[in-house]
């Protein structure tokens, strides 16, 4: 199994990518396209979306990142079948529906308090990244077993309910 810079040094046309709705949305609107740290690009424009979800009901909420993870599957799969790379570094729709499961928790507290907003959604963030990056068991497992579209975005999506049940935590001390 080739490595994931093996698998990113080959790099897409950026027209491309722009001019696809699959590419676009999988690119996360093109912040998949920097050079250095997609994951971390795609997952800043987690936050907006995050922002703009935020007075939704709980159960609102939770329905529209179900919906985003299933279609994730669907559109990171294609996007990874059609530029022929599995996991390509720069599809990051997956970092995008991982963040909205890290911030999950900030909800109940932001209802309460928008005081917190910016350190809350910076330590969501963290979080995410820490866990989407160091892949501890059983998001390797995951990351190395499940292929497609699915095993794109499910170890992002376990990543994200680590970072959650972390931010749990921190908030409950």
């Amino acid at each position: 199994m080739e490595s994931k810079s093996a698998r990113n040094a080959w790099r897409p046309d950026a027209r491309e990518i722009l001019t696809s709705p699959v590419h676009l949305l999988a690119f996360g609107l093109g912040s998949g396209l920097m050079p250095k740290g997609p994951g971390t690009a795609g997952t800043v424009v987690g936050i907006p979306l995050f922002l703009a979800m935020m007075s939704l009901s709980l159960p609102l909420f939770a329905a529209i990142t179900v919906l985003l993870a299933v279609f994730g599957c669907w559109l990171c799969g294609e996007s990874a079948r059609r530029l022929g790379v599995h996991d390509y570094g720069g599809i990051v729709f997956d970092e995008i529906v991982g963040y909205l499961i890290a911030a999950v928790p900030l909800l109940p507290v932001l209802a309460l308090n928008r005081h917190g907003l910016w350190p809350g959604l910076l330590a969501a963030f963290v979080l995410f990244r820490i866990f989407d990056i160091w892949k501890p068991w059983p998001i390797s497992a995951l990351d190395a077993r499940l292929h497609g579209g699915v095993g794109i975005m499910v170890d992002d999506l376990v990543a994200g309910l680590f970072a959650a049940l972390v931010l749990l935590a921190l908030l409950a001390i």
